[in-house]
């Protein structure tokens, strides 16, 4: 089965100093890498100069997207008591209180290798009348460094797919939003 990933996006506090807010950030990602659940496959960072589906402000413009990868749907229940448990609690409550919004999704690769992030995230819906094998095929072109990320079960408030890439949508799709990323951190899971 396809890996998933678990995303979800924050913004800080208007009043909380960008560096300030990353260093947090960072402190609750080491304590969470540093003892994975099982199922768990480490995480990436992203900085996104603005997301459509989170109000940002002026002083606090930014939105991180942190991408938890997973082997599968149970392994959200482990990194869901991970993140607030043990030596992570702390972190986790710091950069919570930091916080000023969140929201999340589930998201199964598609298409792709997980280890793709081009630059761009081309966020899109399936067009009417178009199938679902239909809608795979464009991307069956052999092109490396792409990931297609769709929606899982309607969580999260985003279009159904998200295209990691260097490039474009194929022809005939349209984004809805099309994202600047900036890579921040990145946790492979460590081999045993």
């Amino acid at each position: 089965m396809a890996p998933l990933a678990y995303v979800f996006w924050h913004t800080r506090q208007p009043q909380v100093g960008r560096d300030e807010y990353e260093e947090s950030h960072l402190a609750f990602h080491r304590a969470l890498q540093a003892n994975l659940p099982r199922g768990a496959q480490g995480a990436r960072v992203h900085r996104l100069s603005s997301a459509p589906w989170l109000p940002t402000t002026r002083a606090a413009p930014e939105v991180y997207e942190d991408w938890y990868f997973l082997d599968d749907s149970a392994a959200l229940d482990g990194i869901n008591e991970a993140a607030v448990s043990g030596i992570r609690r702390g972190p986790h409550d710091r950069i919570a209180r930091l916080a000023a919004a969140g929201i999340a999704g589930l998201y199964r690769l598609r298409h792709g290798a997980r280890a793709a992030c081009g630059p761009h995230a081309l966020w899109f819906a399936k067009p009417a009348g178009m199938t679902y094998p239909q809608l795979y095929e464009r991307f069956d072109t052999g092109k490396m460094g792409d990931a297609l990320w769709m929606r899982q079960m309607t969580l999260g408030p985003t279009p159904e797919f998200c295209l990691h890439t260097n490039g474009a949508l194929p022809t005939g799709l349209q984004p809805a939003a099309a994202l600047t990323v900036e890579a921040v951190w990145e946790f492979p899971k460590e081999s045993p």
